[in-house]
């Protein structure tokens, strides 16, 4: 059989797990390039029985698996992945296994990215690389006010992370309850346009879906203070892109830390790039080295498993995320 490994933009997919489970079994090709052109993909990948998928990055329509007649099963990082057609891979009987993952990089991220802009790092960084000196006057983040947009599991721990900072936690959504703020130890907001007056920084953490799709857009940006910032670590949908952009290029607010596009990579002429207030990551959310390990080493297993006979960690339409067992304390 023949092994597909999708995207190993870094190039460790084969440093991050012990494949030799596999020797003699599978044969093992990785591509680091992300191909967009379903016609290339095919020519790519129509030799292949298995898919080894990292995260969203390569959608599996049904369309590319109507082409791909030897395909057989497809393992994707996560146990739940919306740019797989499910419904069409059970037509064909194509089996869809997945791994369990970690939550708290992308917390930990998040912070990243308000500290970062609190003390502007990267610009700091770069006027002494290029000879200078102090530049910009930073935001001390013990007080200030972080507005969390979505309380789920990943927006309670950067609550929790905040708090330890000494930040004042708001949150809201549109099904939030005042049980699950008191239980994550943070402020219900009156409204969403109260949690965006009050913020100094303004963290996405709701799903993407109808009702969160473009949730922040020129209006928001409107009701939120000149000197405040967002962060988005979530889904690029859930904000305008170009309201966005203009809200950066005339100061409606300060500025920005995103990891998530619409479309990745990132394309060099996005106007993003050209915005000197954005922190931009390339959607590092959950790239550590634990996650990998944990995503290529279930990989091997659950490959290795279903040539056996056996299906480990199936996927469905249905499947909802889960955190790795010997991680206790994610919510």
């Amino acid at each position: 059989m023949r092994l597909a490994i999708l995207d190993d933009y870094q190039g460790v997919a084969l440093d991050m797990a012990d494949w030799s489970a596999l020797d003699g079994r599978v044969a093992i090709t990785v591509f680091r390039d992300t191909m967009k052109d379903e016609d290339a993909l095919v020519a790519r990948l129509q030799d292949f029985e298995i898919l080894c998928l990292m995260r969203e990055r390569t959608p599996i329509t049904r369309s590319l698996i109507g082409r791909l007649p030897k395909l057989r099963h497809i393992f994707t990082s996560g146990m739940r992945n919306k740019s797989i057609d499910h419904a069409a891979a059970r037509d064909r009987g194509i089996v869809v296994t997945g791994s369990p993952t970690l939550d708290h990089p992308t917390a930990e991220l998040t912070m990243a990215l308000v500290l970062a802009l609190a003390r502007q790092i990267p610009r700091e960084n770069r006027s002494l690389h290029s000879g200078g000196w102090a530049t910009t006057v930073g935001k001390g983040l013990k007080g200030s006010t972080i507005g969390i947009f979505g309380l789920g599991r990943m927006g309670v721990q950067v609550a929790r992370l905040a708090r330890a900072f000494g930040m004042r936690v708001v949150a809201w959504s549109s099904n939030l309850t005042q049980q699950a703020c008191d239980e994550a130890g943070v402020l219900l907001a009156s409204s969403k346009e109260a949690m965006l007056r009050e913020a100094d920084f303004l963290s996405i953490h709701v799903m993407l879906g109808d009702r969160t799709r473009g949730a922040i857009g020129a209006v928001e940006f409107g009701q939120m203070k000149p000197d405040a910032y967002l962060i988005n670590t979530a889904r690029a949908e859930i904000v305008d892109q170009d309201a966005l952009v203009e809200a950066l290029r005339s100061g409606r607010i300060a500025g920005a830390g995103i990891d998530v596009y619409s479309d990745e990579p990132l394309a060099a002429d996005h106007p993003l790039r050209g915005c000197d207030t954005a922190i931009l990551m390339p959607h590092q959310g959950y790239v550590v080295e634990q996650n990998y390990r944990l995503f290529y080493g279930t990989a091997v297993r659950n490959i290795a498993a279903w040539l056996d006979g056996e299906i480990i960690n199936r996927v469905t339409e249905t499947t909802g995320p889960k955190t790795h067992p010997a991680e206790p304390g994610h919510v």
